[in-house]
């Protein structure tokens, strides 16, 4: 399973790149694992502040739909655009093309509670 040493995560297997003041954020290799083929992403969420943990967005897969929560509170400035033709990126490379926001940070304070790759790894077995 990929787990790059270079991201942090969160406990609701959300994946996150910061560069300065902008996140990336995902969904994990075992998460796109564990949901299946996913068949459709929708992020209506953008130019909106939300705080941690907020419901960002929803990912359906063949067996289940599932919530997509904000790692860190902030300003959804980007989503995705390839996602609405292909969500099956989000299978495929997770971590590359398979991205599904970027946020402007508010918060800097709580990328401090987000979780190292050694950590992600312990929550997950």
């Amino acid at each position: 399973m990929n787990i790059p040493e270079v991201l942090k995560y969160t406990k609701d297997h959300e994946w996150v790149e910061v560069k300065g003041n902008i996140a990336t954020v995902g969904i994990t290799d075992f998460a796109q694992g564990e949901l299946g083929d996913i068949v459709f992403v929708e992020i209506e969420t953008e130019g909106e502040d939300l705080d941690r943990e907020d419901v960002f967005g929803t990912i359906e897969a063949v067996k289940t739909v599932s919530d997509l929560y904000m790692p860190l509170s902030g300003k959804v400035i980007e989503v995705n655009p390839d996602l609405d033709g292909q969500p099956e990126l989000v299978n495929k490379t997770p971590y590359e093309g398979g991205w599904m926001i970027k946020i402007e940070i508010s918060n800097p304070d709580e990328i401090g509670q987000l979780l190292s790759a050694a950590q992600y790894k312990e929550l997950i077995g």
